[in-house]
């Protein structure tokens, strides 16, 4: 069956961010797909820092946990990383992991090519569309399909367990994971 990685670059337990790519997860489910969250909180990703081994050894060999989740992704059809504004942009390691992902794909195997997904940014009252334009240059670079929905996939929400607030967020949130699932099938017939 067809796999949707879904990536949360929140450090916090009770994030909004984890609780936007839950509904982006069921979205997907509900129509047909698999769906894994996964998350960067607790570990200490690194930069990458160009030593082209994902070259000869076809992996990253920065030993922080990020190439479990490179393995997984590898094997998806589709992924979605989510961050939360920080300062007006997305958090540094979200970028540091996608960064990463993005040179072993492109030292490797290409596996992130006609990969399908798209980014997803969550803050309490601006710099969504900086952190989604920050995020989006991820996907052209390694020959993805980036999906849309009614709005950009942003929600806004303040403090803990806040993003069911916004329900126009919400609901763009929803449409952009059956838009995913949706390509995605029609990808695979």
């Amino acid at each position: 069956m067809a796999k949707v990685i879904l990536l949360s670059g929140s450090p916090r337990k009770e994030s909004n961010t984890m609780d936007v790519l839950d509904v982006c997860a069921k979205e997907i489910e509900k129509n047909g797909l698999d769906a894994e969250i996964l998350s960067l909180r607790g570990m200490d990703i690194k930069s990458c820092i160009a030593c082209n081994k994902c070259v000869e050894k076809g992996n990253c060999v920065l030993n922080d946990g990020l190439d479990e989740i490179i393995e997984k992704i590898r094997v998806a059809d589709g992924f979605i990383p989510a961050a939360p504004v920080y300062f007006g942009t997305a958090r540094g390691d979200i970028m540091a992991a996608l960064q990463r992902i993005g040179k072993v794909s492109r030292g490797t195997d290409d596996f992130l090519s006609w990969m399908v997904g798209g980014p997803i940014a969550v803050a309490r009252r601006g710099g969504q569309t900086l952190t989604l334009q920050e995020m989006s240059m991820f996907f052209p670079i390694n020959n993805m399909i980036t999906v849309g929905s009614n709005y950009w996939n942003m929600v806004f929400a303040g403090h803990e367990r806040d993003s069911h607030k916004d329900e126009e967020g919400i609901g763009t949130i929803k449409l952009f994971g059956e838009n995913v699932a949706k390509l995605i099938k029609k990808i695979k017939n």
